[in-house]
């Protein structure tokens, strides 16, 4: 699908449109909200719609334990980043987080691993572009 999603102050959040590239993603697989998948279900390729999704619903709401405090000399390979910077930072099981930059400090930088849109209302504006009902299969004879 194609999205475009804005904030209350109309501000446009992200889009699909200027890549011309749809997102793709699997209905169930956990990576979406269950107020977000129940916007979409029975959609069909070419359906278009618009909707409104709390913070909670969206993106959740601000969690204090997702931000973390660093040494600045933990930024020696990239330099101390400007705030406001999002950087992917490595987790202990070796996965990627991004975070965002809140303050610099002389002796430690805040790190808000909380996703960007956290807290916010978000408007989103969507255009089915094609649904395949049964992916799984399609996979198994790819890799099969």
């Amino acid at each position: 699908m194609h999205f475009t999603l804005k904030l209350d102050d109309g501000s446009m959040a992200e889009s699909t449109h200027p890549s011309g590239k749809p997102a793709l993603f699997c209905l169930g697989d956990g990576s979406l909200s269950d107020a977000l998948e129940s916007q979409l279900l029975g959609l069909q390729a070419e359906d278009k719609h618009q909707f409104r999704l709390a913070p909670e619903s969206a993106f959740g709401t601000h969690c204090p334990d997702l931000v973390h405090y660093f040494a600045g000399s933990d930024f020696y390979q990239t330099g101390i980043p400007d705030v406001g910077t999002i950087m992917l930072f490595s987790a202990i099981n070796g996965s990627e987080m991004p975070g965002v930059i809140r303050a610099v400090a002389p002796d430690s930088v805040t790190v808000d691993f909380n996703h960007p849109l956290v807290g916010q209302t978000v408007f989103f504006d969507i255009q089915v572009v094609a649904v395949d009902p049964h992916p799984e299969q399609e996979h198994a004879n790819i890799t099969g």
